[in-house]
């Protein structure tokens, strides 16, 4: 039997953090998934049984940080499984990790292979405690005192928070608009918004995109291909076709067929 909980954080970490979640499953089968990119990084612990990256035919890390990426993966379980994540808002794992994101890009990397050692330590923690409720109060504990460290990340911060902004409330946007919200060159944007948030700001604006459809269709599940390409700033309902191939491997009939849409980025 699966169980999925999601958990908001405390109020001074809601800028940055998004949600926590918690997955329980007890399959006696193996149960495949598909996983697309949801535009945030994510902290992930397994205090049970890791899951199979099918691809590469090796299990996933104890504890990792899940970058950015712009393709889909397939993960299969293998026995009791028993995961909880951070899900940072696009801006904030630079501060939390005090490392640059684009090293993340594509990648899952394992926390020990960080030289992070309050980030081991925390991943000892949340495997050995007792319940979910000790889990989520060890990671809030270590993710506050990360914050008293946060000041010399402020300043760009405000330049990504507010690109974000206009990024999520405009579905049609482009790269020089944003360095101009930044008050960066073209250039300068580029680099600093690949460090804060983990992916170029054009790969990031078609991870977002995508997300948009997927809210769309989530809250209106008759809205048409072309409909749907046009409010959410694709350039036809071809360019939507082939997107959505590449973040889920499927085109949008195939994959209403088979998932239920939901948006990780738009959904409160």
């Amino acid at each position: 039997m699966q169980s999925f909980e999601i958990i908001k954080p405390i109020h001074v970490l809601t800028p940055y953090v998004k949600h926590y979640w918690i997955l329980e499953d007890n399959a006696e089968v193996p149960v495949s998934e598909r996983t697309l990119p949801t535009g945030c990084v994510q902290l992930i612990f397994h205090r049970g049984k890791r899951l199979l990256l099918v691809g590469k035919k090796e299990s996933q890390p104890q504890a990792f940080i899940c970058g950015q990426c712009l393709g889909f993966s397939d993960v299969m379980s293998a026995g009791r499984i028993e995961m909880i994540a951070v899900v940072f808002q696009p801006y904030a794992a630079r501060a939390i990790l005090q490392l640059p994101l684009d090293l993340f890009y594509g990648k899952l990397i394992a926390v020990d292979a960080l030289e992070d050692p309050e980030l081991s330590i925390l991943s000892g923690k949340v495997t050995e405690a007792d319940d979910h409720e000790t889990c989520v109060r060890l990671i809030e504990r270590f993710l506050i005192r990360r914050l008293y460290r946060f000041e010399g990340y402020a300043y760009n911060v405000k330049r990504i928070t507010a690109v974000l902004y206009q990024i999520n409330k405009q579905a049609k946007t482009d790269i020089p608009e944003l360095s101009e919200i930044a008050c960066l060159s073209p250039k300068q944007f580029n680099r600093i918004f690949l460090s804060y948030v983990g992916a170029t700001p054009k790969a990031f604006l078609r991870i977002v995109r995508m997300q948009r459809a997927l809210f769309k269709i989530q809250q209106d599940s008759s809205i048409s291909f072309a409909q749907l390409a046009y409010e959410c700033g694709f350039s036809d309902q071809s360019h939507l076709i082939k997107e959505f191939k590449l973040f889920s491997g499927y085109t949008p009939t195939e994959y209403l067929s088979l998932c239920a849409p939901y948006s990780d980025y738009f959904s409160g």
